[in-house]
C-alpha cells in the first residue's frame, strides 16, 4: 500500500486525479468506477479535464436493487449525473438492480468484468469497512453478488432517502475478488468518521470483518487520505 495524506479531500481528489492521468498514458482502458460522496469532487476534476474517455470502458462497482436507472438516487443516475453526461465512455457498464433473475444478472456481470479486466480501480471505503457493497464478512474471494445491506450502510444511506422505507436493502455489487484482479486501486478515505476503518485497512489483520483489508495483500493500491481519516494511524 501507498499511504498518502494529504490536508484536504480536495488536495486528496487532485492527486487521484493526477494517478487517473498517468495511468491513460500507460495505457490503461478500462476503469472500475464508484459511488458515494467520497469521488463526487474527483469527477468533478475529471469533467474538468482533458482526459478522453471516449475509446474507454467503465465498470462500475455497484447498484442499489430495485431502483429505476432514471431514479435520482440509483448508481445509473449518479454515474451519468456527475461524469457521463461530461466525459462519455466508449462502454459504460452497471448492474442492472431491476432485473428479474437476479443470478442471471450476477453471472452477466461476471463476464462483463472477464471479458473487460480493470486497469485502474476507484474505491471508497465505507465506515464499517466496507469497498463495494461488499460488507463485514463477506467472502474475500467471491465475485459478483446479491448483499443484504448492514444496518449501518443502511443508516449512513438514508439521508439521501425521503424515508426508511424508501432505503434500499438490497445491492448488487462487484465482489472482493473481483475487485482484487484490478491492475491498479486507488481507495480513497475523508473524514474522522472514516478514521476506525482507515486503521483497520492499514494497520489491522486481514479478515472478512473488514473487507477492504484484503487490500494490503494487492501489489499496487493507493491510499489517498485527509488527515481527519488518517488520524487514528499508528505509523
Amino acid at each position: 500500500m501507498r499511504i498518502e495524506i494529504y490536508n484536504s479531500s480536495e488536495e486528496a481528489s487532485l492527486r487521484a486525479l493526477e494517478i487517473f492521468k498517468s495511468s491513460q498514458q500507460e495505457g490503461a482502458n478500462v476503469y472500475g468506477m464508484a459511488t458515494g460522496s467520497t469521488p463526487e469532487r474527483l469527477y468533478e476534476l475529471l469533467s474538468q479535464s482533458d482526459i478522453d474517455f471516449s475509446q474507454a470502458v467503465s465498470i462500475n462497482l455497484d447498484e442499489y436493487v430495485g431502483l429505476e436507472g432514471e431514479n435520482p438516487q440509483s448508481y445509473a443516475y449518479y454515474m451519468h449525473d456527475r461524469l457521463f453526461k461530461n466525459k462519455p465512455f466508449k462502454a459504460s457498464f452497471i448492474p442492472n438492480g431491476q432485473a428479474k433473475d437476479i443470478e442471471d444478472e450476477l453471472a452477466r456481470y461476471d463476464q462483463v468484468i472477464k471479458e473487460n479486466p480493470v486497469d485502474l480501480q476507484l474505491l471508497g471505503l465505507g465506515s464499517n469497512g466496507h469497498i463495494g457493497f461488499n460488507e463485514p464478512g463477506s467472502d474475500l474471494e467471491a465475485n459478483t453478488s446479491l448483499v443484504n445491506l448492514t444496518q449501518s450502510t443502511i443508516d449512513d444511506n438514508q439521508r439521501f432517502f425521503a424515508s426508511k422505507e424508501e432505503t434500499p436493502t438490497k445491492a448488487i455489487t462487484m465482489g472482493v475478488g473481483a475487485i482484487r484482479k484490478a491492475k491498479k486501486i486507488i481507495i480513497m478515505a475523508f473524514g474522522s468518521q472514516k478514521a476506525q476503518a482507515v486503521r483497520g485497512m492499514i494497520e489491522g489483520p486481514i479478515t472478512s470483518d473488514l473487507p477492504a483489508s484484503v487490500l494490503q495483500k494487492h501489489p499496487n493500491v493507493y491510499v489517498l487520505l485527509d488527515k481527519e481519516a488518517a488520524s487514528l494511524l499508528n505509523r
